[in-house]
């Protein structure tokens, strides 16, 4: 292990935890202050930056470089295109996508800056349009930026598995400083935070599903044990490494999302929810460039801080954390192969899942219908339960609506899958950022020692504890506020150390100046004219 990396890092989380235990209340008003800071004064900056890395991306995929392979030119993929695709759509977004695919479009339903009436028809296109943005190709951008840099260093110049490795084109052997140290701090600080922010939600999400199913009680006590259990369940999980744990439950996951879907399909309303899967597509690409500009400068209401920035500040907490392991999982492929796969097969898979989540929840609202006086149906927009459990507890948003679809034995089993896939997600996030923290802490070992994989997996165990004793939820969106913003800079600087490599691999050709001498070989003869 590197040891100054290593005894900062620990540091630094010891400090919080200790801090959070002891302190609790100094802690959650210490995070409000900090994340407030940050988001009155930066908004524009995570605004920007997250436009800048999806620009990036898109270049790069077209460039002249989309050929090289991330490894040595004759290299293939080591996993195939079913796992790899599992694997990168478990470890991106699967607590968040089960937790907010319900209540995000139903907030947005009842009020944003882009309408001016909330629970109609046309409120309902603008929600699922945000949630979309929140959800599509901007937080993918972000780890095709840190997995892509991670890997072309590791796999295609033989340098560790660790972000330091970006500042090679820029420092050279310097990286193995205190520059890099450094680096490697940040990471895994967003790592740890980024993680335990989720996982934050998925325990919320899994007490709400236990309450909902078998009477647990909904508290503080319970999620501790919760976080307690499952990390333990994690621990073991990552002990047996990428190609057989974290691999097997990313497949599970994927097969058990594929179950949850096909319920909602069948059971749905199926022609409202594949018509607006399509007309939601279409409406996300029309309006995705202005929503990537747009910081709401006139009124700067709270609306953007607190959905589209955290959003933005998530992704880039969690990016150092997927951005490795999409590497780890991409060896041999080209970068065009990396950059359109990453990018976009799972902002498709996602955008689905928020349609048959979301899009069922918005449909109940609008077509919701009460019996008057006279006994005649007439319309209850909003009534049908779903807004009165967002409002109450977000949690129980996801439940309501199950129920809604059927009451009877298919809506139980449906609510029993839907929380153990909540528990499968959260066992996949911890275990992944666990074996992430200690690749980067072990200077790229990608089989680290087993005693820092358990170390570092109480760790991150023990600071989703804490912010849940910080303030529940609230103080979980202000760290991963927080964490993004010093490895926001880090993922600048990746971006610039890999635009200088990939130009010192395949440089450009100069053009022949019109006063330079023409090489002979480039001369043409032209026959005499008779």
């Amino acid at each position: 292990m590197s040891p100054a990396a290593t005894i900062s890092s620990m540091i630094i989380v010891t400090l919080f935890v200790m801090g959070g235990a002891l302190y609790p209340d100094a802690a959650a008003k210490l995070f409000d202050g900090i994340s407030g800071y940050l988001i009155n004064n930066f908004k524009w900056y995570y605004i920007a930056i997250l436009s800048l890395m999806l620009v990036f991306c898109v270049v790069l995929a077209f460039s002249r470089f989309g050929s090289l392979r991330l490894g040595a030119d004759d290299s293939r993929p080591e996993y195939s295109l079913f796992s790899w695709f599992a694997m990168l759509f478990s470890a991106g977004m699967g607590i968040g996508l089960v937790f907010w695919a319900i209540a995000e479009p139903i907030y947005h339903f009842q009020s944003n800056p882009f309408i001016t009436e909330g629970m109609t028809p046309e409120a309902a296109e603008v929600a699922m349009r945000l949630t979309f943005f929140h959800w599509g190709l901007h937080p993918w951008a972000i780890y095709v930026v840190v997995g892509l840099s991670l890997a072309y260093f590791s796999y295609r110049k033989q340098l560790p598995l660790t972000i330091r490795s970006a500042l090679y084109p820029l420092i050279g052997k310097r990286m193995y400083g205190w520059a890099g140290h450094t680096v490697d701090t940040l990471a895994v600080f967003g790592t740890i935070f980024g993680v335990a922010t989720s996982l934050g939600f998925g325990v919320s999400q899994i007490n709400t599903g236990l309450n909902h199913l078998f009477g647990m009680e909904i508290s503080t006590s319970s999620q501790l044990i919760l976080i307690a259990v499952i990390s333990l369940i994690a621990t073991l999980s990552v002990l047996s490494g990428l190609g057989r744990g974290v691999k097997w439950l990313s497949v599970a996951n994927m097969w058990l999302s594929a179950v949850i879907l096909l319920f909602l399909l069948c059971y749905g309303p199926t022609r409202y929810l594949l018509l607006s899967y399509v007309q939601g597509l279409g409406d996300y690409l029309t309006h995705v460039v202005a929503l990537s500009t747009w910081t709401d400068a006139t009124k700067d209401s709270q609306w953007q801080s607190w959905w589209t920035v955290f959003y933005w500040a998530w992704w880039m907490s969690w990016s150092p954390f997927v951005g490795m392991f999409i590497a780890r999982i991409s060896k041999g492929r080209t970068i065009r192969e990396f950059i359109c796969g990453v990018l976009l097969v799972p902002t498709l898979l996602g955008l689905l899942w928020l349609t048959l989540f979301g899009g069922t929840a918005l449909y109940l609202e609008l077509t919701h219908t009460v019996t008057n006086a006279a006994g005649e149906a007439v319309a209850a927009v909003g009534q049908a339960g779903i807004v009165t459990a967002v409002a109450e507890d977000v949690t129980s948003s996801l439940y309501v609506t199950l129920e809604l679809l059927d009451s009877g034995t298919m809506g139980t089993l449906a609510s029993v899958l839907a929380t153990l896939l909540v528990a499968l997600y959260f066992i996949t996030s911890a275990d992944s950022g666990t074996l992430v923290v200690t690749t980067i802490l072990s200077l790229g070992n990608e089989h680290p020692p087993r005693s820092q994989r358990v170390l570092w997996s109480m760790a991150v165990a023990a600071v989703a504890a804490i912010l849940m004793l910080a303030g529940g939820l609230k103080a979980v969106q202000t760290a991963a506020i927080i964490a993004a913003f010093p490895f926001s800079f880090v993922i600048l600087i990746m971006m610039w150390g890999l635009y200088r490599a990939l130009h010192q691999e395949v440089p450009v050709t100069q053009p022949v100046t019109v006063d330079a001498p023409v090489p002979a070989e480039h001369t043409v003869k032209v026959p005499p004219v008779s």
